[in-house]
């Protein structure tokens, strides 16, 4: 299993194909996100299932990922 969701999980996720609806979608949902160079967003699966299990993401550490931050318009 791959740190990341992939774009397939992404479209499943947010119901949305192009990116910059994706990430509207997702900053709706909560969900957070950073975005890659190519305007795609990139979702941690950890944001997922520990939201699911009900555990607190706390920190990554995992080089140069950041941890995402949301902002509400």
């Amino acid at each position: 299993m791959s740190l990341c969701l992939t774009d397939e999980e992404v479209i499943a996720l947010t119901g949305k194909r192009r990116h910059d609806a994706q990430v509207r979608e997702l900053r709706t949902m909560g969900i957070e996100h950073r975005i890659r160079g190519d305007g795609s967003p990139m979702v941690l699966r950890v944001h997922l299932e520990g939201e699911s299990s009900g555990a607190r993401v706390k920190e990554y550490a995992f080089g140069t990922i950041k941890r995402a931050t949301t902002t509400q318009p």
